[in-house]
């Protein structure tokens, strides 16, 4: 049947779940992905995953593509195609809002980073950014850096963020907790679950 292929990849697509993250170098995107890629796979689907844009050093742009589903063809997410698009500083969250389906949600770290432009003068940092994204898309904002200086460590942040997100998400709380767990360093697992809490229990 020639039109079977076409049947078959238009359901896979249909059932493939794109998750987006973006930020700045340093930030702790890739770790925020190897968490994602964990739960996902632990949940029994097909995750691809793949640092596409920017570079990890600090200060650079960076983007992670996370994708799951029964199976999934190839790891990048076109633009209008992210169900979540996780934002770790905000001016990422602008840049990238394009790549949300209408129906998607914009979680972003309401934390200002200046690129290099703006450092040396060339351009100036938008005013307004998540007013101006909520008149489009639904977007959920939380000062993480705020709130992981309240749990006394600055650098999990990340997990603040991503504890927002998994409310957008198809997994139980426990299970988030389990994956942070065999990612994170042993001696660090109890302050970036109680990061990872704050975020969940602010949605």
């Amino acid at each position: 049947m020639p039109g079977r292929d076409v049947w078959e990849e238009e359901k896979m697509e249909k059932e493939t779940k794109n998750i987006m993250i973006v930020g700045v170098g340093g930030q702790g995107t890739l770790l925020t992905s190897r968490i994602l890629g964990g739960i996902m796979a632990e949940a029994g689907y097909d995750v691809k995953i793949s640092e596409v844009h920017g570079m990890a050093q600090r200060g650079g742009s960076v983007v992670t593509f996370v994708r799951y589903g029964s199976r999934v063809a190839e790891p990048i997410v076109e633009e209008g195609q992210a169900d979540v698009l996780i934002a770790f500083e905000k001016l990422e969250a602008l840049r990238y809002a394009h790549f949300l389906k209408k129906d998607g949600v914009l979680i972003v770290n309401d934390q200002r980073i200046d690129p290099m432009p703006v450092v040396t003068g060339a351009a100036e940092y938008p005013e307004n950014i998540i007013e101006d994204l909520k008149k489009e898309h639904t977007v959920y904002a939380i000062d993480a850096m705020g709130e992981a200086k309240k749990l006394g460590n600055q650098r999990v942040f990340n997990n603040i963020v991503l504890g927002l997100a998994a409310r957008h998400m198809d997994f139980e709380k426990e299970q988030w907790l389990q994956v942070i767990a065999s990612k994170v360093p042993p001696k660090t697992v109890d302050i970036n679950q109680k990061a990872f809490l704050a975020g969940y229990g602010a949605a």
